[in-house]
């Protein structure tokens, strides 16, 4: 009945039932929450409730709970919390990859002191898993998974997936390997339900394994996996070895923790600043990127400056100044905001790089076509002088084409580099934009300036 409840009204049972010690009713109530749930729980309870109420969780499901949980410091919490032997249990049942993130963020000592609380084997597992880089693939993967021999029967095939079922990750995939553990093949489970008892595993077996290396960089990985539509991904070594297989929901947290990279940079933010995160530390994050733009920023200023004369003589030019330059700098973010978006989802090569340039331009030039008759009238019927009109109206048109190819090409250069696109942040793009629209207006305004008078 506890789907009923608010999850004010959970805790406040929750609580209550641990107070009176009523351990039935308490697992009933446990048994209808996902791990996600419970973890959320934890972290409401009281502090001298907690270790009372992890002790009902069985070992699977604390390994399933403290994987659910993001703090490193709530997970060591909790691990604390057990007794030296359950401790050591539930570290065994934690997936390997999610065991690893753990242990690079705890310092050495401590994370050398858990991994001697496990099993020799889990750990000189989890303890290759950390010997890859951060990103790639190796660090990602888990051995919870089924493999097969190629000389194997289908019977044979579903009496180990019926007793490896609850110990592997996934079961959608078995992978199947020869005689010196290289992937040969892969068999679904929907393949063995339709298959005959007596056939061959080589006979049945898909032999185009999409697979990627170890080293293979964690995003390349999130493409393969999306353009496939699969539910986990094999990784082997140079020599087609099978090593671990990463799982989709492995890879949805990548995508995410990518995709909040990406914005963080796009907002030029820096390094992660949540709801959490104290005022002092968001600001310190910050600064390095407005200090930047505030240099930048100067030029706007100069270029202003040097056209002084000119806005001085005609002051309706000051009028649609923010205009031209809000507009420059919008047309850029957008543009910025796909060129990132598309080279998140697929390698450009030159052809492919010359038609987005192309494509990009036309988008502006119709933009500005448009945006720029349209306020070319508005600015004539306003100030009742066609060249007010005139020159507002090419401005515009021109800054719109020169705002749209910035915020394509500058990722575009930085992706050539070796850079992260995305390090093109909008507002670096916005800053860039101002001074070529203002350069661009003023100019023009100068060329026309007998007419303006």
């Amino acid at each position: 009945m506890n789907h009923l409840m608010t999850n004010e009204q959970l805790l406040v049972t929750v609580v209550k039932l641990l107070r009176e010690n009523k351990r039935n009713e308490l697992m009933l109530i446990i048994d209808e929450l996902q791990p996600y749930d419970i973890a959320n729980l934890y972290k409401e309870l009281p502090h001298k409730l907690k270790t009372r109420f992890l002790f009902h969780l069985d070992n699977h499901l604390l390994a399933d709970v403290i994987q659910e949980v993001e703090d490193s410091d709530l997970q060591l919490e909790i691990l604390n919390k057990l007794t030296i032997d359950k401790k050591g249990e539930v570290l065994n049942l934690m997936d390997n990859d999610d065991l690893a993130s753990l242990l690079h963020d705890l310092p050495i000592e401590k994370s050398e002191s858990l991994l001697a609380e496990m099993k020799l084997e889990e750990s000189a597992i989890v303890q290759n898993i950390m010997k890859y880089p951060e990103e790639t693939a190796g660090r990602l993967m888990t051995n919870r998974f089924v493999w097969i021999r190629n000389t194997f029967t289908v019977r044979e095939a579903v009496d180990k997936l019926k007793n490896f079922a609850e110990y592997a990750e996934t079961i959608n995939y078995l992978y199947v390997i020869d005689e010196n553990r290289r992937l040969v093949g892969v068999v679904s489970y929907r393949d063995l339900l339709l298959a005959d008892l007596n056939d061959k595993i080589e006979n049945i077996m898909f032999e185009r394994v999409i697979s990627v290396s170890d080293y293979t960089d964690q995003e390349e990985a999130a493409r393969i996996l999306e353009r496939y539509d699969f539910l986990a991904l094999p990784v082997v070594n140079e020599d087609n070895v099978l090593l671990g297989i990463i799982t989709f929901d492995d890879m949805l947290d990548v995508i995410i923790r990518e995709a909040n990279e990406d914005i963080e940079k796009l907002s030029a933010s820096g390094k992660a600043i949540d709801f959490d995160t104290k005022a002092t530390i968001a600001a310190w994050r910050r600064l390095p990127w407005l200090v930047l733009l505030l240099i930048i920023g100067l030029f706007s200023g100069s270029i202003i400056s040097y056209f002084q004369e000119t806005l001085d003589l005609v002051v309706a030019l000051a009028f649609f100044m923010p205009m031209i330059s809000g507009m420059t700098g919008n047309t850029g973010t957008q543009s910025l905001a796909v060129v990132v978006r598309g080279l998140a989802g697929q390698d450009l090569n030159k052809k492919a790089i010359f038609h987005l340039i192309l494509r990009e331009f036309i988008v502006g030039f119709i933009i500005g076509v448009i945006c720029g008759i349209l306020i070319s009238f508005i600015a004539y019927f306003w100030q009742g002088n066609i060249y007010i009109g005139l020159v507002v109206g090419v401005s515009l048109f021109l800054t719109l084409i020169i705002g749209t190819l910035a915020g394509t090409v500058i990722p575009l250069i930085l992706y050539r580099l070796k850079i992260d696109p995305a390090i093109a942040s909008g507002p670096l793009i916005t800053t860039l934009n101002d001074i070529f629209s203002l350069t661009t207006y003023f100019s023009i305004a100068s060329i026309f300036l007998d007419k303006l008078l």
